[in-house]
């Protein structure tokens, strides 16, 4: 098992390969957030369904939608906390039970309030996820090595709502309430491996070392907002994606439920691809010599910036030709996404990694609250997505500029 990973040179360096348990541990984990994933995306796959026993307008489920990302946008700086001050593999299962628990019983909910009140227990329990992830990944993987392991988390965030996408066949055939069975009693088995495999060493970095930094220290440093409000605008792009997208190939580009599964999935298919290709490139780069200040950095903001390919999908009548364009930017943003955290883990070091994370995704996920919202305001007042498909592409370019520019340098900020 690694220990506790040190800052290292942009000289060349000898590549040190994963060892087994890592691997183990790594797959675990990505496992995790494709779970994670699949259930916070899983009510937009079941939108119509909703719209029709529940009556609801797309204010009103946009509304919903964002109910979610109340708790767990303010869970996050107390989970940064948490993973900090106990141990994160314990901290991490309990989140899981929760959220796995929240899935299975959306399938009960019989009132728009039971669905509101499930959102917002899901939310308490997914909160803990990337705060555990960036304490493993900060105190087990050297910098070379994060590249592809942070990809691989991310591909996995990224295939969850892909494969959600598909249990529509499923919502088609059962029901929409019996996907919500299936994945979530499926989804608690994952605790059994985790109980085992689980790092034992790290990154178990204890507050009474006295070398934990506070809120207040991490709200100090320059690079932490580049990061807060970097991944605020991202995050807005995601959610927007996760959230709407279901709706816009049905309402824009007439496609069927059926249609909406398979063809839907493909852009976060291909956003799965992108983030794990380039994470490998990264790391590869990075080992060479290359410094990671200039390889995370430069791959942010191409990324982001080769994401605006979003708005010209919204003005295209051809479906086709409009889902071909998602799909570019999909892979754009699978370039930027492959190293978002791992200039996080750099950045804030073993130490401060959970609650530097934690105030990063307090900050970023406030776009979660205002994405699904406006954009189903904006769709209410228009009837169409194109002012949602702005918003998307400026929010794009101002989060590469937030990478690249307020963002001083990617490297361990000192806390003294």
């Amino acid at each position: 098992m690694a220990t506790v990973a040190q800052p290292q040179s942009s000289s060349r360096i000898r590549r040190i390969p994963l060892t087994r348990g890592q691997w183990i541990f790594l797959w675990l984990l990505v496992l995790s957030i494709l779970i994670n994933y699949m259930d916070r995306g899983s009510l937009s796959v079941a939108d119509s369904y909703l719209k029709s026993e529940f009556h609801l307008d797309a204010e009103a489920r946009g509304a919903l939608y964002s109910a979610f990302f109340w708790t767990y946008a303010f869970c996050q700086l107390l989970s940064g906390w948490l993973v900090d001050k106990f141990n994160v593999n314990r901290v991490l299962a309990a989140g899981f039970f929760l959220w796995s628990a929240a899935m299975l019983s959306t399938g009960f909910a019989t009132t728009v309030g039971l669905l509101i009140g499930i959102r917002l227990v899901m939310g308490i329990g997914e909160s803990v996820a990337y705060p555990s992830y960036s304490k493993i990944l900060a105190g087990n993987f050297h910098e070379h090595q994060r590249g592809l392991a942070n990809a691989l988390i991310d591909a996995g965030c990224k295939l969850g709502p892909a494969i959600g996408m598909l249990g529509g066949v499923i919502m088609a055939a059962f029901g929409w309430r019996s996907f919500f069975y299936i994945i979530g009693g499926l989804s608690l088995l994952w605790l059994l491996p985790w109980s085992f495999f689980a790092p034992k060493d790290q990154a178990l970095v204890r507050e009474q070392t006295g070398r934990v930094p506070g809120y207040a220290q991490i709200c100090r440093k320059r690079a932490a907002w580049g990061t807060f409000f970097g991944l605020f605008c991202s995050n807005y792009v995601w959610f927007f994606m996760l959230t709407w997208l279901p709706g816009f190939y049905r309402e824009h580009l007439k496609f069927s439920q059926s249609e909406m599964s398979i063809w839907g999935s493909v852009p976060l298919f291909v956003v799965a691809v992108s983030t794990v290709i380039w994470g490998w490139v990264s790391d590869r780069l990075i080992a060479s010599g290359r410094s990671p200040n200039t390889v995370r950095k430069a791959f942010c903001v191409v990324g982001l910036l080769s994401s605006t390919i979003l708005l010209p999908a919204a003005i295209v009548r051809d479906p086709n030709l409009s889902l071909v364009l998602v799909c570019a930017a999909g892979f754009g943003y699978g370039i930027f996404s492959s190293n978002l955290w791992a200039i996080t883990q750099t950045c804030a070091g073993p130490w401060a990694a959970g609650r530097w994370t934690g105030a990063q995704n307090f900050v970023g996920n406030l776009s979660g609250i205002v994405a699904p919202w406006l954009t189903g305001y904006l769709v209410q007042q228009t009837g169409q997505f194109y002012l949602a498909f702005v918003i998307v592409a400026v929010l794009c370019v101002v989060g590469a500029l937030c990478f690249g520019v307020v963002v001083p340098k990617v490297e361990t900020v000192c806390w003294d």
